[in-house]
């Protein structure tokens, strides 16, 4: 038998965790200690990296297509069976694809809608139901029985013009965390959401520095965009030190580039 799923040592599934802010927040949990399930889609190379770089032992990676319903239960058994019970889930995973409204075939319009929901709300949907069933079967500890943070964006807020179902994703993924939060508030499951805006990625290298770069930097007043490390520290603290009391909020981490009312 596996030691590893004796221990008593937490277990983070982090989606996406290969490159950007999931490596980042896989990162920053291995530092604290807690036994982190690296998934990715289909970069193994990527995945390797990042396990290379995290601290301790009793790490793994996984592969799975979070658009595949099927692939989402075999992630959580493959975890479990593995590591143990999951006892942080960070919903960090997305996909954005442009595609605007007025330029985009309807053939395309409607698959990318179905592969952004899919990936970017479906599966957080899913994946926290099944670990949340297993959460309220145990025991609660110092930090209760569970915790879920989920990586949304800005765009939840202010809108995607040129992909729309990416905004409306982040939107219900919002929606999502609030009404887990207060349906399992009961059982000592804490739910958090950041909101993250431009930040620091490959996935954002392309908008970063091209025509558009002296208009998004001038939406910051700090001068530059977020990075990915400041993402994972905002995670973690939700993750592992985040009062009870915070369940059900939605974090902003966007330098004042965006302020809600």
């Amino acid at each position: 038998m596996d030691s590893r799923k004796d221990s008593k040592v937490p277990v983070a599934l982090v989606t996406g965790a290969s490159r950007g802010i999931g490596r980042e927040i896989a990162i920053a949990l291995a530092a604290r200690g807690i036994h982190v399930a690296v998934h990715y889609r289909e970069n193994q190379r990527a995945a390797d990296e990042t396990l290379a770089l995290l601290a301790g032992d009793g790490h793994q990676r996984y592969a799975a297509d979070l658009a595949d319903t099927q692939a989402l239960a075999k992630l959580v058994s493959n975890v479990t069976t593995s590591q143990g019970s999951i006892d942080i889930l960070i919903n960090n995973a997305a996909v954005i694809i442009d595609h605007p409204p007025l330029k985009t075939s309807p053939d395309q319009w409607q698959s990318t809608w179905v592969q952004t929901l899919s990936t970017n709300l479906l599966a957080p949907a899913l994946l926290s139901q099944a670990v949340a069933i297993s959460m309220a079967g145990r025991a609660p500890g110092e930090r209760g029985r569970g915790r879920i943070v989920n990586i949304s964006s800005r765009g939840a807020f202010r809108g995607e013009p040129d992909a729309p179902a990416y905004g409306a994703s982040k939107a219900g993924l919002n929606a999502l965390g609030q009404s887990l939060a207060k349906a399992l508030a009961p059982q000592q499951i804490y739910v958090y959401t950041l909101a993250p805006g431009w930040v620091e990625t490959e996935m954002a290298t392309q908008y970063l520095t091209g025509p558009h770069r002296d208009e998004i930097l001038a939406q910051h007043p700090l001068g530059r965009v977020a990075t990915p490390s400041e993402v994972a520290q905002a995670a973690v603290f939700c993750a592992l030190d985040a009062p009870a009391a915070m369940t059900g909020s939605i974090i902003d981490i966007n330098g004042a580039s965006y302020l809600r009312t």
